[in-house]
């Protein structure tokens, strides 16, 4: 299950305003917290006062803290790889290592007799050494995975790296966190950031539910984190309603009888669901719209072409009902377009498809909606079997 988190920053807001963000975000059903520690000036008794108080107001509030901290700063508070004492008196859940120590202080660290966890830099750290603790026989649940966040356009963390390294950590059978940027105007974080804090490159301009979407899709991602502050209250929503798929759509009557076989090759651990968000087009007609917004599930048994993805059970659902053909303006079909089959190709009138690559419109395809490209990068990472749910965005 998919843990959700924000970001504060005590040396540029005051506690109080905190709190109010941290309330709201607990209604929400956040249970995670960043926070930087080396960032934070003071002596070392009024850094570890402040960040009592903030691990008391947390605590209250059902959610855990990851005290972003390096080696210097352990050094500045008293605190050492074999003595992390200063944290356990201010009941620190999480140390997050900006930076990490030599393999041996690391394995100490996770020794540690007070139960915190310690959470390595996943943009930095190489995935071996998280490997080699875990081989250590160290308490998995006290090693934890998270990746940077970036403020400077153009610096983020790239996408098949992303990729790459979170597939070899989730074997490992930890949990690996990621940054999505706040589109809300007036954010702040760390280093005059202005331009959000993803992880991800790619993602930072995308709306925030749509690139928690796109992470938890990939299967290798279990916490997702604001890494600029205050997200909005619409975005914590939208992000935490985003990734609930356990959670399955009502379906309607004519879809259940079909369900009962689909449910049987999904297994025992049911389907994954990918909400895309769509813009419907034409008039569609009432079959054309409860097929594409009501039925559930959408889905493709992996013998999809490379031109386009399709759902043939409506087909067998529906095929009682009339499905007009209607042309649409151009020759051929691209990437995003969705089409529903009609009866020009009576056998297959019904079948939802979404054009991956430009197709000829032959006649016998309605064109029905339309995903822009930021969802159609959701859209690639839909698998075989992955139940989808197309939700109209007007």
């Amino acid at each position: 299950m998919i843990t959700l988190g924000v970001s504060v920053y005590p040396d540029i807001r005051p506690l109080d305003e905190i709190k109010s963000y941290l309330q709201l975000a607990a209604q929400y059903g956040y249970t995670r917290i960043f926070t930087s520690m080396f960032s934070v000036e003071g002596t070392p008794e009024e850094v570890l006062a402040y960040f009592d108080d903030l691990d008391a107001v947390a605590h209250e509030l059902g959610m855990q803290v990851a005290l972003d901290v390096n080696p210097e700063c352990l050094a500045r508070l008293g605190a050492s790889p074999s003595d992390l004492s200063v944290f356990d008196k201010i009941k620190a859940d999480i140390l997050r290592m900006d930076g990490a120590y030599a393999p041996d202080e690391n394995y100490e660290m996770l020794c540690n007799p007070y139960g915190i966890k310690i959470e390595y830099n996943a943009s930095s750290l190489e995935p071996a050494a998280i490997e080699e603790l875990v081989g250590r026989g160290v308490d998995k649940d006290r090693i934890l995975a998270c990746h940077n966040f970036y403020p400077q356009r153009y610096t983020g963390f790239r996408w098949d790296k992303f990729c790459k390294v979170n597939a070899r950590l989730a074997p490992l059978g930890i949990r690996v966190g990621a940054f999505v940027a706040s589109q809300a105007p007036g954010t702040h974080g760390v280093w005059d950031a202005t331009c959000g804090l993803p992880t991800v490159e790619r993602l930072r301009d995308y709306p925030a539910s749509l690139q928690a979407r796109i992470m938890a899709a990939t299967g290798n991602v279990t916490d997702i984190l604001f890494g600029n502050a205050y997200a909005s209250e619409d975005e914590l929503k939208a992000v935490a309603d985003a990734v609930r798929f356990e959670q399955p759509e009502p379906v309607n009557e004519k879809a259940k009888e079909a369900i009962k076989f689909f449910e049987s090759f999904a297994g025992p651990q049911g389907f994954r669901q990918r909400k895309v968000y769509v813009e419907p087009l034409y008039d569609l007609t009432d079959v054309e719209r409860e097929i594409l917004f009501d039925f559930y599930p959408h889905i493709d048994f992996g013998d999809s072409s490379e031109w386009i993805w399709r759902t043939r059970i409506e087909r067998t659902v529906y095929s009682d009902q009339a499905i007009a053909p209607r042309r649409h303006v151009g020759t051929h079909f691209d990437r995003g377009d969705v089409v529903i089959v009609n009866d020009n190709y009576k056998h297959y009138a019904g079948e939802v498809q979404v054009v991956l690559e430009p197709i000829v419109d032959d006649g016998t395809r309605n064109l029905v909606a339309r995903i822009d490209s930021q969802e159609m990068d959701l859209f690639d990472l839909v698998g075989d079997g992955d139940a989808v749910i197309f939700k109209p965005i007007r």
